[in-house]
């Protein structure tokens, strides 16, 4: 939630008060051996976003993605309140298969917006939720929280009390008290040191038995992180460093396919959305990366990741060819040792259509994901983001270059192989070479992703 007022960003100096990395992570490590983090065959992640837009305060507009980086419009504008704002919109889906979303609802007052769906995109308004507290003069960025241990249904919301300072925001926690959340509980305070120098925007997550918390601090500008035993606290403050140079705001996180971490964050000078990855429990971060296609749209997202039935399904242990869809005529195959997309015809040398021939097995590091090997026993990975084709070493590094979760691609039943350690980034091929490129959203980028599994040539 931005405060209002010129003087509501200084010059920034941090963006996040937790570890980060000066760049891309060369390949981030998850622990273990083979698992299964991604859903298995015939499911698949959806990640739905609700945001508002630097275009209106009033209106609320629905995407989905099945990689949490390139979204699509389910719906925009999909909701409007009958009266009031609709900034800052949280979704969440309740046990009784329905969307529910909160929202900030006015500039003042101690109420929050409430409204519901069944299908994401026709919602109704189920009318404020009052916050029972006296003096409450600002109730702003409300974020849900479903505590996974005991299943409650929590909102973490922002307050401002009459006769605070300017910008004295805390976050306070109130709890639905039956299932068909009509009744509130009193707000709470989330205690110790997050409460008292002023945070907005808070979004809490519970890994085991710790809960941890990512606010925007109003006076230092940065996106704070803490942690506590209990919901409500004591919460302390852990800080291992800043990132620069980035106004950080309405920070969301959602787990990944490999077992890693997201967080959304708007660096609200520059009007951009940004995003940035963890796999040590939010001790280290990837470089910040624009989020493509809606960064300069959207304002303080929320996106809540679900898994549903459909996605990707290719056919185990059988051999396949890969064809270009928008270079019908080309194929993914292997020449010496690295990737390319190259003619295969009929008159093809034997050897080309080999290299042109990969099986499909379960994935090295996911086995409900997929990994591609040559006749000869060699794996398809990425080593500097270059495809080529090497000897499986038994690391937990090869494993990961190796896998691929399956999207679909452009056309029906073609394709996109997304990367399993760098979510987002997938095969795709540039100049007749096949790369692991960050997605983009253009039509170009979709299409070079896009391959469609046909009969082999070998």
């Amino acid at each position: 939630m931005t405060l209002p007022g010129p003087s509501r960003r200084s010059a920034v100096r941090a963006l996040l008060a937790l570890g980060a990395t000066p760049a891309v992570l060369a390949s981030p490590l998850l622990s273990g051996a083979a698992y299964a983090a991604a859903p298995p065959a015939g499911r698949t992640s959806r990640y739905t976003m609700t945001a508002f837009t630097y275009s209106s305060e009033r209106n609320m507009y629905v995407y989905d993605s099945a990689d949490a980086t390139g979204f699509n419009l389910v719906k925009g504008p999909a909701y409007t309140p009958p009266s009031g704002l609709v900034r800052d919109p949280s979704v969440f889906r309740h046990t009784d298969g329905l969307y529910y979303v909160t929202y900030t609802s006015g500039w003042t007052g101690n109420t929050i917006g409430f409204a519901r769906s069944s299908d994401r995109q026709s919602w109704t308004f189920l009318g404020n939720i009052t916050l029972a507290l006296p003096g409450v003069g600002n109730a702003w960025a409300p974020e849900w929280f479903i505590d996974p241990g005991n299943g409650s249904v929590n909102i973490i919301v922002s307050l401002h009390l009459n006769g605070e300072a300017t910008g004295a925001f805390n976050p306070y926690v109130v709890t639905a008290t039956n299932s068909t959340l009509t009744a509130w509980s009193t707000p709470t305070p989330l205690t110790g040191a997050v409460h008292g120098p002023g945070y907005i925007d808070t979004t809490v997550v519970k890994i085991g038995s710790t809960y941890h918390a990512f606010l925007k601090s109003t006076s230092t500008k940065s996106i704070d992180f803490a942690t506590a035993g209990t919901l409500t606290g004591p919460w302390t403050i852990t800080k291992t460093g800043n990132w620069v140079d980035l106004d950080g705001e309405g920070p969301v996180l959602v787990e990944l396919d490999n077992g890693g971490w997201r967080i959304f964050f708007e660096d609200y000078n520059r009007r951009r959305f940004y995003y940035a990855d963890s796999y040590d429990t939010f001790k280290t971060w990837t470089t910040p990366a624009e989020l493509p296609g809606l960064s300069g749209t959207v304002k303080h997202l929320t996106v809540v990741k679900e898994t549903v039935t459909g996605g990707v399904t290719l056919p185990l242990n059988t051999t396949r060819s890969f064809q270009s869809v928008n270079y019908p005529d080309r194929y993914m195959r292997h020449r010496d040792f690295l990737g390319y997309t190259d003619p295969v015809t009929a008159d093809s040398t034997a050897l080309t259509k080999q290299d042109a021939t990969f099986t499909v097995v379960p994935g090295l590091a996911d086995p409900n994901c997929y990994s591609l090997r040559t006749a000869s026993g060699l794996y398809a990975r990425h080593s500097s983001f270059r495809i080529r084709v090497d000897g499986n070493d038994g690391t937990a590094a090869f494993a990961k270059d190796a896998t691929f979760n399956a999207h679909p691609g452009t056309a029906a039943g073609s394709v996109a192989l997304e990367s399993y350690n760098f979510p987002g980034y997938y095969i795709r091929h540039r100049n007749g070479e096949l790369w692991v490129d960050r997605y983009a959203a253009t039509d170009l980028f979709r299409a070079d992703r896009s391959f469609q599994p046909v009969t082999p040539w070998a």
